[in-house]
């Protein structure tokens, strides 16, 4: 059984869109995306430097067409059984699924992108991500310091989230256990209270979606449920933004599954790195460049 996978913010690197708009149409589809949205992601995704690129309300909706456009490119032979994406990367995974349609889906990370940006302009946070230790011990001491899990990735990753003075004292006072604490190229403390005031107006966004029910299975990360209406999907998306991500728990929801393989679209990398240490014989594949498609190609043939 084949997963495909959507990363979340952080994953865009300047320039990383390139290689993807030589591919036939893409060019002309991300800029019928652009004009819909009213951004110009071929601009973003090639041109632009590191910190244009970290702005929320830039970054999110380009890892939705990067995602998107990626997929495309396999083609329609390949057929996942199941799709989950990683905070933002939610968003892609509903239009793998036919939730939403490409269109509808950039318009709502455009307003989550946006909604999140001004939410976090009103205090300066921020997040970092745990490597090592034990994630009891660690949720424990965050919660200590005033810092929410904002991510439970599974494989021994945390991420921690809130104000940039929490996020100094947890420099200075790591969980026991804990190797290192590595400061994310993010522009706020996403999935956490901070985040609140984005949620009225994602929801406000929400309600001129139409959306229809899965095609295929779909995990979400709020608590790894496979979800089984567009409308609590939908319900989810919106609320996802001040809430918790546990991709750990998606991933047991591959083993429960019977996942045997997992492709992550481009900007892939993340995801198929904690899958390498969480989900042992899985196979898996990111892809980063159009030269990666024929081997994922190759792997899902396997899968079918």
């Amino acid at each position: 059984m084949l997963v495909l996978v959507a990363p979340g913010q952080g994953a865009q690197t300047p320039g990383f869109l390139t290689e993807w708009l030589d591919l036939p149409g893409a060019a002309d589809r991300v800029a019928a995306w652009s004009d819909a949205i009213g951004l110009d992601l071929a601009h973003y995704g090639t041109k632009a430097d590191a910190d244009e690129i970290r702005d929320t309300a830039v970054a999110q909706p380009l890892l939705v067409a990067a995602g998107l456009l990626s997929a495309a490119a396999l083609g329609d032979g390949v057929v996942p059984g199941a799709v989950a994406g990683h905070s933002v990367g939610e968003i892609t995974a509903a239009a793998f699924a036919g939730v939403l349609d490409d269109t509808a889906a950039l318009t709502l990370v455009r307003r989550r992108g946006l909604a999140m940006a001004e939410a976090a302009a009103v205090t300066e946070t921020g997040m970092s991500a745990l490597l090592g230790g034990d994630p009891e011990v660690s949720v424990a001491h965050l919660e200590k310091l005033g810092l929410t899990p904002a991510n439970v990735n599974g494989a021994g990753q945390i991420v921690a989230a809130g104000t940039m003075e929490q996020l100094a004292a947890l420099n200075e006072d790591k969980p026991e256990g804990v190797r290192k604490v590595v400061p994310l190229k993010v522009a706020g403390a996403f999935h956490t209270h901070h985040m609140a005031p984005a949620v009225d107006k994602l929801a406000e966004a929400a309600e001129a979606l139409a959306p229809a029910d899965p095609k295929v299975t779909y995990v979400s990360n709020k608590d790894g449920r496979a979800v089984a209406t567009g409308t609590e999907v939908l319900e989810r998306l919106v609320g996802q933004v001040a809430n918790p991500v546990r991709w750990d728990l998606c991933m047991e929801t591959f083993k429960e599954l019977g996942v045997t393989a997992l492709i992550e679209v481009c900007p892939g990398g993340t995801l198929t790195g904690l899958a390498k240490r969480a989900l042992p014989g899985v196979k898996t594949l990111a892809l980063k460049t159009p030269a990666d498609l024929d081997a994922a190609r190759a792997l899902a043939a396997e899968q079918a």
